[in-house]
């Protein structure tokens, strides 16, 4: 399996939407129709469910170019659900909708309905992925290692899933207890070098656990067709301007720990902790967010969740101001002393006790951050 390496260290974003009924403001399955308006479109595509539309990017060079190529996608995408009365908003879950999902009708989606059968339909979820360019298939595999303690602060900067089903969750982002019932899902499995990654792949295959790399839905995975290295644990965000600062730290944090010496990240993220630790930590940022208290070591020393997600965002900084993201990591560092999504969502449902009323909120701020200027 070859890893087609990049050049450059691009960025490319992946973005998944809701499609709802203007006036019920539930999930409608609308995606057919809509991809009707986009036959051959390279950035507007189906998901596996038939309530989502996924936008995407090309391959750009900042966090910038990446998000003003996503907004222009947005906005075409907008004006063709006018045309057929859909609305559009983001975030992990759909805060009220019960019924199960209808699956897009595509040779692959429907394999994987057949072998997972009703798990297939409540996976109702949304998510925003960024891509990285790496310049090996051992450069990819030395990020994802290092990456892997930082992922409970994007876990909770994004956190947007508080209400499921019509009730509050008691989750920041409920969106991973639900894709917790999936296979190959969650933390990743390091790997020393690439042919340790493809080792795996194989014996994998051999196996028929999976059928390609792409049945892999881990947090963090490499893409060999695309020579890059995928961030995918971060709930869809509400607006254009939280996507730009998720993006941007997300670049910034690959390219700062590809470069970094071993030294200098172990002083910021605790290296190869036990299984245990990390799986707590992130279950911790998907409970309880930003108030969520980050696990150090096998001693049980911790400190606040915010804290390290600030310094990381510094750790990253000289990075963002060589690559053009340093306007996309001020976004990244303001978004923790603003209200968070999943806290914007609860105070709406405490004024209204209406989780539509949340959807409602939802669609105004995408068709605001749909004509903002970036």
């Amino acid at each position: 399996m070859k890893f087609e390496s990049s050049k450059d260290p691009s960025v490319g974003v992946e973005w998944e939407l809701q499609l709802l009924d203007p006036e019920t403001l539930d999930l409608v399955d609308s995606i057919m129709p809509l991809m009707e308006f986009f036959p051959s479109a390279k950035f507007v595509k189906p998901e596996y469910i038939q309530s989502c539309v996924e936008l995407n990017t090309g391959v750009c060079q900042t966090s910038e170019e990446a998000v003003r190529d996503i907004q222009e996608t947005l906005r075409r995408t907008l004006r063709r659900c006018d045309e057929l009365r859909i609305s559009l908003c983001s975030a992990g879950t759909h805060p009220f909708c019960r019924r199960l999902a209808l699956i897009t009708p595509l040779p692959r989606y429907r394999k994987v309905e057949t072998d997972t059968g009703i798990l297939s339909h409540m996976q109702i979820t949304f998510s925003l992925h960024v891509h990285v360019g790496m310049s090996s298939g051992d450069e990819a595999m030395r990020v994802m290692y290092r990456l892997m303690p930082a992922v409970p602060a994007f876990v909770a900067m994004s956190a947007n899933s508080a209400f499921w089903r019509g009730h509050d969750t008691g989750h920041a982002a409920y969106r991973h207890r639900i894709l917790a019932a999936a296979p190959n899902y969650g933390l990743p499995t390091t790997f020393n070098d690439w042919r340790a990654f493809e080792r795996f792949c194989e014996s994998a295959i051999r196996c028929g656990s999976i059928k390609t790399f792409k049945n892999i839905h881990w947090d963090i995975r490499p893409h060999p067709d695309f020579g890059t290295l995928e961030l995918r644990a971060m709930d869809s965000p509400s607006s254009i301007e939280r996507l730009h600062g998720l993006v941007a730290f997300a670049r910034s944090m690959m390219l700062t720990l590809s470069l970094a010496s071993e030294t200098a990240v172990s002083e910021l993220l605790p290296l190869g902790l036990p299984y245990w630790i990390e799986h707590e930590n992130r279950y911790r940022a998907a409970h309880l967010g930003m108030d969520a208290d980050f696990i150090l070591d096998t001693d049980g020393r911790t400190r606040p969740l915010r804290d390290l997600a600030a310094d990381l965002i510094e750790f990253s900084r000289p990075a963002a101001e060589q690559h053009g993201d340093a306007r996309g990591l001020d976004l990244a560092r303001a978004m923790l002393d603003r209200t968070t999504d999943y806290n914007r969502q609860r105070k709406i449902y405490e004024e209204t006790t209406r989780a539509s009323a949340i959807v409602d909120d939802l669609r105004e701020v995408l068709l605001t951050s749909a004509r903002s200027e970036i």
